[in-house]
């Protein structure tokens, strides 16, 4: 994900002795998962990982596996741990952390009472919508499931301005669909095609557990799926959404309700719960202009199911087994290709870890992150850091002026490593010890009374996006931050007893990674304080959009499945971030002792093990319904492509390995990219 705050991935997990003694006896790269019958230039990715991509099928409960899920394999263990632990005990202080997150754990594993009392936990939110009379009722009923932590029909939320980012300001987004975006409405490809069918079975199917009779839900579905069509229609697609300044629309509500007459905005905000406020950002105008015709166009029956099938459509997974089932057999089997769901514990395991993660986090440092893990990390980050200023300086494409402005942004990078300095305040918060879905409800109105408090506060540099024990990394351009939680610093990326070489091909690339997202074609547009502002002269962005956009004509290229092709524009941040992290990465490893020096481990040389470290981290196998998803939704690249088409744009790979023009993967010298 690296996007508006864009990321990566990782693992860690066990505690102090066990993480040393598995990094004494495990071979960090095993020549046992290589296939050194392919040349490494006509397909690297599986000559690195051949012969592990052949031992390890993609389980029945995965849609994809690979090196990340291993090491969420680690992490879940400890997690597991953790909470088995916590919710074995049933008497622990009241509002402490290990009750709320013992006794969230415990209500989502009691599936036998979730079966009992089916859909009843959200009878309350239906008669409400039932007793719904009118077009203003209905966008009170909207306004108040917003205020629940529910989002219906448009996206709500509260974040930094992105002209001024010192203030907290109302954000609107499109919203509103059962498919992950437009794609999938209007595509007319075989594979979204037969998708959207399923579909179209899928919703009646659902309306017909909620106890609607086969004729009646099927002409309902047939309404809601127009509705979405409709709003479908009005909504960007991912790779337009990629220029924050098409997302970036400001007015007061009076503006805003010229173009969307029928809706009261100032109204709309009193049943928001917001005061004090006017202004606002919407990502999507056309959209929002859409919803109000609709409101007019389409009867409050017709939208009342609507929001019936979507409250119980996301609320599926945590409801009775018959809701359960058959949201996983459309979003899992049919959509990303699934056999079975996860094990139960895993699946509550994530949702208590995104419910309350900063309390979860508290128990996850507190016994598995070493400190000595956050003191390597910075040497590692202050060493990418000065390397890619030096690399800024060389650069041949760049004028001095917007150098010293670029060096400036790098500078004031802020670097937030393992957990944040200051917890979040869950006290506001009740959980129950016999309630799953009143639990997720009740987390869900605490994170939207959370985001609401930040309004007309200063904005909070030191808060996290992500948990402790996420296997992930970001950059945030409104914070000018990068960003590594604890569960990341684990092998493959990161290992106490790795050589330089292993550790700068995993998370020194890693690292580099993030830091080019403050300059790829998003990040770049944001200044040094984190605001939305052109920093750039006419000329340097006229060469960054032309070296940018030969990249994007590399990737467009590649046929990655049948006749699907890779995205470059959707995947232009991260491919960017890719090649502009694995550089830097490597000219930071070639001023260690190791990277001076030919000395061979297992048989390979110190730039061939940082490469194969590189290679060895994107190993993974994916079933097509999954990456036929991820071309459309992904905004990064599959990966055997980022493990392939990065190193191929850099002359010291083809120096390591010898590779030569004959070969499948050479890429001549002027088609090779080279943008940070």
């Amino acid at each position: 994900m690296l996007a508006a705050a864009s990321l990566l991935a990782f693992a860690a997990c066990n505690n102090t002795s066990s993480q040393s003694s598995a990094g004494a006896s495990r071979k960090l790269l095993d020549p046992a998962n290589m296939d050194t019958t392919v040349h490494p230039g006509d397909n690297f990715f599986q000559y690195a990982n051949g012969a592990w991509l052949k031992n390890n099928p993609v389980p029945e409960t995965e849609s994809r596996w690979g090196s990340f899920n291993e090491l969420d394999e680690n992490n879940y263990k400890a997690l597991r741990g953790i909470l088995d632990s916590v919710s074995a005990v049933t008497n622990a202080a009241a509002g402490s952390a290990a009750q709320k997150v013992g006794d969230f754990y415990r209500t989502g594993m009691d599936s036998a009472t979730i079966d009992k009392i089916g859909i009843a936990p959200l009878n309350e939110i239906m008669a409400r919508i039932d007793n719904v009379k009118e077009v203003n009722g209905l966008l009170e009923e909207i306004a108040i499931q917003h205020t629940q932590g529910i989002g219906q029909v448009f996206g709500f939320y509260i974040s930094p301005d992105d002209k001024n980012v010192t203030k907290q300001i109302c954000q609107f987004f499109q919203g509103g669909l059962g498919m992950p975006g437009r794609e999938y409405y209007f595509d007319n490809d075989e594979r979204t095609a037969k998708i959207r069918e399923e579909y179209k079975r899928y919703i009646p199917k659902m309306l017909k557990l909620m106890g609607e009779d086969s004729i009646t839900a099927e002409k309902e579905a047939s309404e809601i799926y127009k509705l979405e069509l409709a709003l479908a229609g009005a909504s960007m697609t991912r790779v337009e959404m990629r220029d924050p300044y098409k997302l970036y629309n400001k007015f007061n509500t009076d503006g805003i309700g010229k173009l969307t007459p029928g809706i009261n905005w100032k109204t709309l905000f009193v049943h928001l719960k917001v005061k004090g406020e006017d202004s606002m950002i919407v990502g999507q105008p056309k959209f929002f202009a859409e919803v109000a015709k609709q409101l007019k166009a389409t009867p409050v029956d017709i939208w009342k199911k609507y929001m019936k099938f979507h409250l119980v459509n996301d609320m599926a997974p945590f409801l009775s087994n018959s809701f359960d089932e058959a949201h996983f057999d459309f979003y899992g089997k049919t959509m990303r290709g699934q056999k079975t769901q996860k094990p139960r514990w895993k699946r509550v395991l994530q949702v208590v870890d995104g419910s309350e993660g900063e309390l979860l986090g508290q128990l996850y440092v507190d016994k598995y992150f070493r400190p000595e893990a956050k003191k390597r990390m910075l040497e590692l980050v202050s060493n990418l850091q000065q390397t890619y200023a030096e690399r800024i300086q060389k650069l041949d494409w760049m004028s001095d002026s917007t150098k010293q402005k670029a060096l400036a942004k790098l500078n004031a990078f802020m670097k937030k490593i393992g957990y944040p300095d200051k917890w979040k305040d869950y006290s506001a918060l009740t959980i129950v010890n016999n309630d799953y879905v009143k639990n997720i409800l009740a987390s869900s109105q605490w994170e939207y009374n959370y985001q609401l408090s930040k309004l007309g506060k200063p904005v909070d540099r030191t808060e996290w996006g992500m948990t402790p024990p996420t296997v992930n990394a970001y950059y945030n351009p409104a914070f000018n931050e990068i960003v590594f939680p604890a569960g990341i610093l684990q092998y493959p990326f990161f290992d106490e007893n790795a050589d330089d070489a292993v550790n700068y091909g995993g998370i020194g690339a890693v690292i580099g990674h993030e830091m080019t997202h403050g300059f790829d074609d998003q990040g770049r547009l944001y200044n040094a304080e984190g605001n939305l502002s052109n920093w750039w002269s006419p000329a340097d962005s006229a060469n960054f959009t032309r070296n940018a956009n030969r990249m994007v004509e590399q990737y467009n290229k590649i046929i990655v499945m049948d006749t699907c092709h890779a995205n470059g524009a959707l995947t232009e941040g991260e491919n960017l971030a890719d090649l502009g992290g694995l550089n830097i990465a490597y000219e930071a490893f070639k001023k260690a002792k190791q990277g001076q020096s030919n000395d061979k481990i297992d048989g390979f040389t110190p730039d061939q093990r940082f490469f194969l470290s590189w290679a060895q981290v994107w190993r993974a196998n994916t079933r097509p319904e999954e990456l036929a998803q991820r071309l459309k939704t992904d905004p990064h690249s599959p990966a055997e492509l980022r493990c392939n088409v990065t190193p191929s744009n850099m002359e010291a790979w083809y120096k390591a390995f010898n590779i030569k023009p004959t070969d499948k993967s050479y890429r001549p010298e002027n088609e090779r990219v080279r943008v940070w």
